[in-house]
């Protein structure tokens, strides 16, 4: 594939297509988008199968319909605009917005009356494409996405497809949209990932590290009152045996007393790329005077918000796998098809929880409520704390109610971890802002099995048993084969 260092093109995209289940029969034009495509200089694209290159950016514009809402007295909400307000709405940037929670956050957002622009490389999609995965629910396209959640709301979001790791092309998306704030997901985001071979590891690192250090160069360089928010992890706490203070902790030593970032312990090389992030944050809120808020979430389950739950088209992803999937989700997805539930090791792995309507919520509150010019703030993300264990009774409890037979077995644990350990982390600084928990309950733990159970034809269970092994990860490229 050529290089195309200035070569922009105008592609047309066809009126037969069906929008939101629209019959084929009936015609409908669709809004037009302008492609400006260049070369990005992408560190993925070493991870592209050969013959086949992934190394061009396109910027996608569509026109953008305003919503005269803006954000009301403190503590604010996106949903709590005083329509008398003359000011502008915000224009909020989400970056990793065709992801799992990037994708319910822009919806979120759109919805709320923030003028919205996703910015994404695709390349989460791509890694489905190399691994033989697949998300368990059947994800459109962004384009149909977006043009689908236009047909319903009326809304657009602007799409910008490009890395992020290429300057020249974050710079050029962030002159174009001009963000008030940057809700930043867009990293690898899998510690099983991150463990496969060393080209994995090497990639998370270069993507997740130099991706955030772009993002706060342009916001000095051409916004700077921007506000930074950005998706962190309760996994760069490690599990002490003390309590996990919100980002900061007062310690005294011979005599003399500081407050002092937490300590952290990551346990991946993607975790330790999410404290490099939060190193690298600090340092620029202190030299730079950035505002930035870190979101150290925990572990997300569910599927449904409000939005993506409008039509099929707008579905979120679902991740089942060993590599991508997550605790909750992959147990209701086991239970569906009748595999035990797989429990790494003793099961006493204790962590912070939260569904996934509650992260669009969090990350809306703290869009409301920016952090100072200087000021590195740091939430702990979750809502309740389980052990695997009790996650798996949960599940198991919840089928049996369905009529399902729920086994539970132990497998070896493919990480490197505290099987049994204190865990006890506060998380009181989302809730004083407004936050307003959805906890774990038996009605949703039954949509979500059912959910499962509806799509259960489209489970390969050769990808439900863990593959990756922290301890065997070598030089030589892997591809996770199927068990």
């Amino acid at each position: 594939m050529a290089h195309l260092m200035s070569t922009s093109c105008s592609i047309k995209i066809s009126s037969s297509y069906r929008p939101c289940g629209q019959p084929l029969s009936q015609d409908r034009t669709v809004l037009p988008n302008s492609f400006t495509i260049k070369t990005s200089k992408s560190p993925f694209k070493r991870l592209v199968s050969k013959g086949h290159r992934a190394g061009r950016s396109c910027v996608v514009l569509a026109t953008a319909a305003s919503v005269s809402k803006e954000v009301s007295a403190n503590p604010r909400s996106g949903s709590d605009r005083s329509p008398n307000d003359s000011s502008k709405p915000q224009r909020v940037m989400v970056i990793g917005g065709d992801g799992y929670c990037g994708w319910a956050t822009a919806l979120h957002l759109s919805n709320k009356g923030y003028e919205v622009a996703i910015v994404d490389s695709l390349v989460r999609r791509l890694f489905d494409h190399q691994l033989g995965l697949d998300s368990l629910t059947p994800i459109s396209s962004i384009h149909n996405r977006l043009r689908c959640w236009k047909a319903i709301t009326g809304k657009t979001i602007e799409l910008y497809i490009g890395d992020i790791c290429d300057f020249e092309f974050l710079s050029e998306t962030f002159n174009s949209f001009e963000p008030d704030a940057v809700v930043h997901f867009g990293e690898q985001r899998s510690a099983p990932y991150s463990m496969i071979d060393r080209s994995r590891a090497v990639f998370t690192q270069k993507n997740n590290v130099i991706g955030t250090l772009n993002v706060l160069f342009a916001i000095k360089e051409f916004r700077e009152e921007c506000h930074l928010v950005k998706l962190g992890t309760m996994g760069e706490y490690g599990t002490p045996n003390i309590d996990i203070e919100e980002g900061y902790i007062t310690i005294s030593h011979n005599g003399r007393t500081d407050t002092l970032p937490y300590p952290k312990q990551a346990s991946s090389f993607y975790h330790l790329s999410k404290v490099h992030d939060s190193n690298n944050i600090a340092f620029t809120c202190k030299a730079w005077g950035i505002r930035a808020t870190d979101l150290n979430q925990g572990v997300v389950y569910g599927v449904k918000t409000d939005e993506t739950s409008m039509h099929e088209q707008l579905y979120n992803r679902l991740d089942y796998d060993g590599v991508f999937g997550t605790a909750l989700n992959r147990f209701c997805v086991q239970a569906a098809v009748g595999h035990p539930l797989t429990v790494y090791g003793k099961g006493g792995q204790t962590r912070g929880y939260l569904d996934i309507r509650d992260t669009v919520q969090c990350v809306e509150l703290a869009i409301a409520n920016p952090a100072k010019p200087g000021e590195f703030r740091v939430f702990n993300q979750f809502t309740e704390q389980f052990s695997v264990n009790e996650l798996a009774a949960l599940v198991t409890k919840a089928g049996q109610k369905l009529g399902l037979d729920v086994q539970t077995i132990s497998v070896p644990n493919p990480r490197v971890e505290a099987e049994e350990h204190y865990y006890n982390a506060k998380n009181t600084k989302l809730i004083e802002l407004g936050l307003k928990p959805h906890l774990l309950s038996d009605s949703l733990l039954d949509s979500l099995l059912n959910f499962a159970i509806e799509f259960k034809d489209r489970i390969d269970t050769k990808q439900i048993m863990p593959s990756v092994s922290w301890k065997k990860i070598g030089v030589k490229p892997q591809t996770v084969p199927a068990n």
